[in-house]
């Protein structure tokens, strides 16, 4: 199994995974060209991939959607209310496919569980990826960390998490004040330190052993600063658990799963 974080933040975002001859998107928040590119950096390309998977419907996870899927014949996965939400930005699919939160669907060799997360869109999801024997979590964009993200964590090798900002740097950048309230908000995005007690919480309970903090924002936060926060609450475990920062301009190395 191999995971590699193609870019993210607020630009765009979108992650490949793949295990034998499946290999998924999540997000395609980049222009098709531009994925296409990314792909092309780590020897893959669009024929390689079988389907695309959404999380919600913001731009920046969604823009190179629907050229991706028309150009590549890719199947898109959604629940209903991100298609409809979606549908006018994205334009015709490929294919267009639907799951409900909480049920689990296969795609290949791989099985994906999507999970709510609390988002200030109409129905966004977070997922959980495995082929049978390792799993990866991939949770972006939420505005708080609830019991049941926690719980569907606590079962992954690979974990993709938020990491969006440093609220130092919030409260005194230029973002306007409604703005700031919106990022901070819990229908928002994830400060570095609640993604550090996230991992504090899932270290020693769970076969976690990869970690890129994802979603880092150019304004509000820093690499170091995620980095530093992530290692303080991983504590003892930071030996053991790899921890890279995701960037906006380049993909982040590929991860490969014994």
């Amino acid at each position: 199994m191999k995971v590699c974080v193609l870019g993210s933040g607020s630009k765009g975002n979108c992650t490949l995974v793949e295990s034998g001859n499946t290999s998924l998107l999540i997000d395609a928040g980049f222009s098709g060209l531009e994925i296409s590119r990314r792909l092309e950096s780590i020897g893959r390309d669009l024929e390689t991939v079988t389907a695309i998977i959404v999380t919600h419907e913001h731009n920046d996870h969604i823009s190179g959607v629907g050229v991706v899927s028309r150009r590549g014949r890719i199947p898109v996965y959604a629940n209903m209310a991100t298609h409809l939400a979606a549908e006018r930005r994205v334009g015709k699919l490929f294919s267009r496919l639907e799951f409900g939160n909480g049920e689990e669907f296969e795609i290949g060799n791989l099985r994906v569980y999507p999970f709510a997360v609390s988002h200030d869109t109409v129905d966004p999801v977070g997922y959980v990826v495995s082929d049978g024997k390792n799993s990866v979590g991939y949770c972006t964009d939420t505005g708080k960390v609830t019991t049941l993200i926690e719980y569907h964590l606590r079962r992954c090798d690979v974990l993709v998490l938020e990491s969006n900002h440093d609220p130092k740097m919030l409260r005194e950048g230029p973002y306007p004040i409604h703005l700031q309230q919106r990022v901070g908000s819990n229908q928002g995005h994830l400060a570095n330190e609640d993604a550090g007690k996230l991992l504090q919480k899932l270290a020693g309970k769970s076969s976690l052993n990869h970690v890129v903090l994802a979603h880092l924002s150019e304004v509000n936060n820093l690499p170091e600063l995620a980095m530093k926060s992530a290692g303080k609450y991983l504590g003892q475990y930071a030996e053991c658990i790899e921890v890279v920062p995701a960037t906006q301009n380049k993909p982040a190395p590929v991860i490969t799963l014994p």
